[in-house]
C-alpha cells in the first residue's frame, strides 16, 4: 500500500469522525424536539405538571439501544446543549469537539445558572477553535475555572453536596474478577487507602510473599466480611447444572450481577473452605434444600436449592401464586432465571417484581406474568401509554425461553427474551434471541437483508483478490 493509500485512509477516518460529531448534534436536537412533543401531549391528557416529562428518556434510550439510565443523562446533554451552551453545539456540529469532550463541558457546568453557564459556553467558544488540541484533564480544568469564577459560591455548594453521591458498586471484570468501587470524599477514601497501604507494608515488610495490591486487596475482603477469605455464610446465589457440580462437566455456570463463570471455578469456590456460596442448579431430584460437605467440616457450608428446567429449551418449570406480593420461593424463581432487569438494554441489578400484566386488570402472580425490573424501570413502565405483555414470540407456550414485549407511548415494540441458563443446548430454540432485539418494521427488516448481501458480494471480492496471486 503506497503512502498516498495510507493518507487516504487517515482522511477518510477523520471525516467520519466529524460525521459522527456532527450526527451526534442531531440526536441531540431531535431529542430535545421529542421531550417538547412529548410534554406538550403529556399536558393535553391532564398530566400533572410536576410528571411531565416522565419516561421520555427510557423512550430515547430505547432507541439508541441504550439503560434508560443513560438515556436520562443523554437527554438532560442534550437539552444543556440546545438550550444553553450553542457554541458548544456548533463545535460539535463541526466536529471540533466529539460527543464525549462535549458532555465533559456539559458536567462540569451543570451547577450553574442559565446565564452562567451561557457566558461559560461564551467564554471558552469551542467553535472558534479554543479547546483544539487540548486534552480532556486540560477541557475540564478550563470549564472549572471559568464556572469557579462566574459563581464560586455554587460550585463550592456543589462539592458540599457531593458527598450525598456516595456509593458502592459492582462491575463484571475479565476472567472471573470484578471491580468493586466505592465513590467516597476524598477524606474517607484516602483515609481507606492509607489504612490497606499501612497494613500491607507491614505484611510486605514481615516476609509475607504476596504483592501489595494482593495484600489490600485480601485485607479489604476481610475488613468487610469479618472472615478471612470472605463469604462464607452469605448467599450469592451461583447457579450451575447439577452435571458441573457433581461430574465435572464443562458447562459454564452463572453468577448474579457478574455473569457467566467458568464451570471448573465454580467448583472450586464452592468446595474452597471459607468461601462457599449458596448454589442453585437445574437438577433432577425432589425438591428442596439440603446441606452438602464433609462432616465435620465447619467451613463448608453450601446449599444447593434445585430448580428445574424443560429439556433443551432450558425453561424453568411455572411456579403460581394466589397472592399479589410475589412469595419468597417464587422471587428467587424470577431472579435466577432474569438474572438482571428485563428491560432492553439495561443490566441493572433487579430491585422490584413486577407483574407484566398488571395485578389490577387481572394480571396473575406467576412466574409467566413476572419479571424483574430495577427501580427506575418499574416506575417507567407504570406511567401512562407504557404497555407489556409476555411476548407471543420466544417464550410463549411452546417456544423457548420467557419474554416480554415492552410497547412506548410512541408504539414502538422492544422484546426482551430471559437469558439462558446454564444446560441450554447449544442450537436449540432456546439459544436463539438471546439479546433483547426490537420489533422492527418490515421495511427496516428487507433493508438489513439487503445490507447483508452486499457485505457478503464485498467479503467473496476481497478474498477473490486476496487468493488471486496464488492461483495456479
Amino acid at each position: 500500500m503506497s503512502e498516498q493509500d495510507g493518507a487516504r485512509l487517515i482522511d477518510e477516518i477523520r471525516t467520519l469522525e466529524d460525521k459522527k460529531s456532527a450526527l451526534a448534534a442531531r440526536q441531540a436536537r431531535l431529542s430535545v424536539a421529542f421531550d417538547q412533543l412529548q410534554r406538550r401531549q403529556q399536558s393535553d391528557a391532564g398530566i400533572p405538571t410536576d410528571q411531565l416529562g416522565v419516561g421520555v428518556g427510557a423512550q430515547i434510550a430505547l432507541a439508541r439501544r441504550e439503560s434508560p439510565a443513560k438515556g436520562s443523562r443523554l437527554l438532560g446533554l442534550a437539552k444543556a446543549l440546545v438550550t444553553e451552551m450553542p457554541h458548544t453545539l456548533a463545535a460539535l456540529e463541526t466536529g471540533q469537539l466529539n460527543e464525549w469532550r462535549a458532555t465533559l463541558l456539559v458536567r462540569e457546568t451543570a451547577c450553574l445558572s442559565s446565564a452562567d453557564r451561557c457566558g461559560v459556553d461564551e467564554e471558552l467558544a469551542p467553535d472558534a477553535g479554543t479547546l483544539a488540541g487540548v486534552g480532556d484533564r486540560a477541557l475540564v480544568a478550563a470549564a472549572r475555572t471559568a464556572a469557579y469564577r462566574r459563581d464560586p459560591r455554587s460550585v463550592t455548594q456543589r462539592a458540599a453536596q457531593a458527598a450525598t453521591a456516595r456509593n458502592v458498586s459492582l462491575r463484571p471484570a475479565p476472567d472471573t474478577m470484578c471491580y468493586l468501587t466505592a465513590l467516597l470524599p476524598v477524606a474517607a477514601g484516602v483515609a481507606v487507602h492509607a489504612a490497606l497501604v499501612r497494613n500491607a507494608d507491614s505484611l510486605r515488610a514481615g516476609g509475607d510473599p504476596r504483592s501489595r495490591g494482593q495484600i489490600m486487596a485480601d485485607d479489604l475482603v476481610e475488613r468487610v466480611t469479618g472472615t478471612p477469605g470472605g463469604i462464607a455464610g452469605i448467599e450469592i446465589q451461583l447457579v450451575m447444572t447439577d452435571r458441573t457440580l457433581f461430574q465435572g462437566d464443562g458447562e459454564p455456570a452463572r453468577l448474579p450481577v457478574y455473569g457467566v463463570v467458568p464451570g471448573g471455578w465454580a467448583r472450586e469456590i464452592i468446595g474452597r473452605g471459607g468461601s462457599a456460596p449458596s448454589t442453585s442448579g437445574p437438577g433432577a431430584s425432589a425438591p428442596g434444600a439440603f446441606p452438602s460437605g464433609a462432616a465435620g467440616d465447619k467451613a463448608f457450608n453450601t446449599w444447593i436449592r434445585r430448580l428445574y428446567t424443560a429439556p433443551a429449551t432450558g425453561e424453568l418449570v411455572a411456579m403460581d401464586s394466589r397472592a399479589r406480593l410475589f412469595p419468597a420461593g417464587l422471587r428467587r424463581f424470577i431472579e435466577a432465571r432474569d438474572s438482571t432487569c428485563r428491560t432492553p438494554y439495561c443490566d441493572a441489578p433487579i430491585r422490584h417484581l413486577d407483574h407484566i400484566v398488571p395485578w389490577h386488570v387481572g394480571g396473575a402472580t406467576t412466574q409467566a406474568n413476572g419479571a424483574g425490573l430495577c427501580e427506575a424501570c418499574n416506575h417507567t413502565k407504570e406511567t401512562s401509554g407504557w404497555q407489556s405483555h409476555p411476548s407471543a414470540g420466544p417464550g410463549a407456550p411452546g417456544g423457548t425461553r420467557h419474554a416480554i414485549r415492552l410497547t412506548t407511548p410512541t408504539g414502538h415494540s422492544y422484546q426482551s427474551t430471559a437469558p439462558p441458563l446454564p444446560g441450554t443446548q447449544r442450537g436449540s430454540p432456546a439459544t436463539e434471541s438471546v439479546h433483547p432485539k426490537e420489533i422492527r418494521h418490515p421495511k427496516e427488516s428487507r433493508h438489513r437483508k439487503e445490507l447483508r448481501h452486499h457485505a457478503k458480494l464485498h467479503k467473496r471480492t476481497v478474498r477473490s483478490r486476496r487468493d488471486a496471486p496464488f492461483a495456479a
